[in-house]
């Protein structure tokens, strides 16, 4: 089986769960008794075991193959936690786990495609996540709507989880590609101090960036906007399918135009797409601005990844990458809503757009341009 096959078979699979949670707290948090507000809370040992898994695969040498394998298997299992869940507890305890799993497979996923493939295909494995993420609130809902329980909608899950981990322990040696004779290179100096903090707060504001737009999106179209619910809902589905499809088609581009190019192309679009979103006018020039945000950061964390490996040959330095961008996609977020929740929703087009200058400043002091 093909890798790209095989790792885009794997990042669509673990995109399922980790887009649905939002659709299936309000559930949930009954089941427990619980607050709406536990939610966040029932994140942050998730995210801080999915920053120390990635890192630590970043440190030590493990195959690709069987990495995935039980990087998924270990996703599969942290799903079955959380659907017998008694107590909250017990969930808070299947996030970790699901953390460990996802950062582990996530580094895994992107040092092999850094090293392994080219700019399209790099793209393409990340289309694949974005297409999962679309999907999965999709099986949710319907599974919901056929009178299943979110118990029974994370049992399905964890059993497909199960099965995908399945195919990949059986193809687990697809992924040692043959070296070639044009790769071998001399290995590249540690990078300064400063760059490597530099590239990880690039991707972790980028990320920021693009989830922060994600979630907000709908409550700024609709309470700052005054845009209708269905609209901006629409509005929304439009912005996560052009994530999807800026990866399937900017990817090719990239392929044939450099990936630097298309990257920094991509890194001064995401300001554009801000600052038309932040223009007092009608609401359609704000979802044309969502919708160019996102054509414009599709390419940025893949591309960005495949540069990084490509110039320092390094797994840490991937790793530390993915990490950031764990960070970035949940602190950035809830910065925004504590903004948003202080002054109005109006207030995420100029506080994007401020992310965005800053993430064009940060690119601007990185040597990828070199």
């Amino acid at each position: 089986m093909p890798t790209l096959l095989l790792a885009c078979l794997a990042y669509l699979g673990v995109a399922l769960p980790g887009s649905t949670l939002g659709l299936l707290w309000p559930s949930m948090r009954f089941s427990f008794g619980a607050p709406v507000g536990a939610l966040g809370i029932l994140l942050i040992p998730g995210i801080t075991a999915s920053v120390i898994s990635s890192v630590a695969v970043g440190r030590i040498r493990l195959r690709t193959g069987p990495l995935v394998a039980a990087s998924t298997m270990l996703i599969a299992f942290a799903l079955a936690v959380e659907a017998l869940a008694p107590w909250l507890w017990v969930m808070a305890i299947g996030t970790v786990l699901f953390g460990l799993g996802f950062g582990a497979l996530d580094t895994a996923l992107n040092a092999h495609a850094a090293r392994h493939f080219g700019a399209r295909d790099v793209t393409w494995m990340h289309a694949s996540y974005g297409l999962g993420a679309t999907m999965g609130p999709l099986l949710v809902t319907a599974l919901l709507a056929a009178g299943r329980s979110w118990r029974q909608t994370y049992g399905i899950m964890a059993l497909a989880l199960a099965a995908l981990a399945c195919v990949l322990a059986l193809a687990r040696r697809g992924w040692q590609a043959p070296a070639s004779p044009a790769d071998p290179r001399p290995a590249s100096p540690a990078a300064p101090a400063a760059a490597v903090v530099g590239a990880a707060t690039f991707a972790a504001v980028e990320t920021g960036i693009e989830s922060g737009a994600g979630v907000w999106g709908y409550l700024f179209l609709t309470a700052g906007r005054g845009l209708p619910d269905e609209a901006a809902g629409v509005a929304v589905a439009a912005y996560w399918a052009m994530m999807f499809a800026g990866r399937v088609v900017l990817g090719p581009v990239a392929g044939r135009l450099g990936p630097v190019r298309v990257l920094a192309a991509a890194v001064a679009g995401v300001p554009l797409g801000a600052a038309l979103m932040a223009v007092p006018g009608p609401g359609l020039l704000a979802v044309i601005g969502l919708m160019t945000l996102g054509l414009a950061a599709a390419p940025v964390f893949p591309l960005l990844t495949l540069i990084t490996g490509q110039r320092t040959g390094t797994l840490r330095m991937v790793s530390l990458q993915v990490a950031a961008s764990a960070v970035g996609g949940a602190a950035l977020p809830a910065g925004l809503g504590l903004a948003i929740g202080a002054v109005n929703a109006r207030i995420l087009a100029p506080s994007l757009l401020l992310l965005g200058l800053a993430m064009v400043g940060l690119y601007a002091s990185l040597s990828l341009r070199a």
